[in-house]
């Protein structure tokens, strides 16, 4: 059994990223929790979308509000989360999630088993060389075992009054 060193993850500590109106802090991966889980924060502007319909095969993740109101559609059932709420996406839904507040978000994400937090780093990398595209976010989803509906964007932006990085995709 690996061990790992016990630490304390400060409010600034951990690798930044962000995609339009969604950041990403990296807290905790899968290396030093063994792989049981890894945890990102992800601070959210007002009304932004944070990812198209998708669906995980590998792992569930959990949703806690730290502040502001959180929207999500799980499976088609649209339900709010407000401070101190615990959203569970289990594997093989269908889900996203929307800040759905007048006022900035935080939600603290579990992913269990980790991994897929490394999905969020290259893409927040991709992204901040310029070299993100729809497709490509598609296809990098699909290697880590998730599925994305890109044609729910310009339903779920329309229907919640949300905002999307680069907005809906070229039809």
């Amino acid at each position: 059994m690996a061990t790992t060193v016990a630490r304390i993850v400060g409010p600034r500590d951990g690798k930044l990223g962000k995609l339009g109106g969604v950041g990403f802090r990296f807290m905790i991966g899968g290396e030093e929790s063994g792989g049981g889980f890894a945890l990102v924060e992800h601070p959210m502007e007002p009304h932004a979308l944070a990812a198209p319909l998708h669906r995980h095969s590998r792992e569930d993740e959990y949703s806690f509000v730290l502040e502001g109101r959180m929207g999500a559609d799980l499976g088609g059932e649209i339900v709010y989360a407000e401070t101190g709420d615990l959203i569970f996406k289990p594997r093989g839904q269908w889900h996203t999630f929307w800040n759905a507040g007048d006022r900035p978000a935080r939600i603290l994400e579990i992913i269990s088993p980790a991994g897929f937090e490394k999905f969020f780093d290259l893409m927040t990398d991709l992204a901040g060389r310029g070299e993100l595209d729809p497709g490509g976010m598609a296809a990098l989803a699909a290697e880590y075992g998730a599925e994305v509906d890109l044609n729910s964007i310009p339903r779920l932006v329309a229907a919640h009054g949300l905002t999307f990085p680069g907005g809906p995709p070229a039809e």
